[in-house]
């Protein structure tokens, strides 16, 4: 149960990390950086009770890691380059903290 909790929390952190980064700093849309940033803001919610470890948080917060899977998905197709591997990148953070988070939430059943 531990390792499902530190798996999805450190997938969340990491995820949040990598839409800041991509955004602002290696691959943004516009040079300098662009407002599409703020994607980072809906995963910062769950993040306090993804940490304590809620239930009701990592049951919601599962579905709301499908868009950021979409959003990966559409973007490693469609772009090329440096983007690409970003969106790849996006793509198994979010599946890691969506099979972290469902293990988590079946366990404490």
């Amino acid at each position: 149960m531990k390792l499902a909790q530190y798996a999805a929390a450190a997938s969340l952190v990491a995820l949040i990390v990598l839409c800041l980064a991509w955004e602002l700093w290696l691959a943004p849309l516009r040079p300098g950086g662009s407002l599409i940033a703020l994607k980072a803001l809906p995963l910062a919610l769950p993040l306090t009770g993804i940490l304590i470890g809620r239930r009701y948080t990592y049951q919601w917060a599962s579905m709301l890691i499908l868009a950021y899977f979409a959003e990966g998905v559409v973007r490693a197709w469609g772009e090329r380059g440096a983007a690409q591997a970003l969106a790849g990148a996006e793509i198994v953070l979010s599946l890691a903290f969506f099979v972290a988070a469902l293990a988590y939430a079946r366990l404490t059943r």
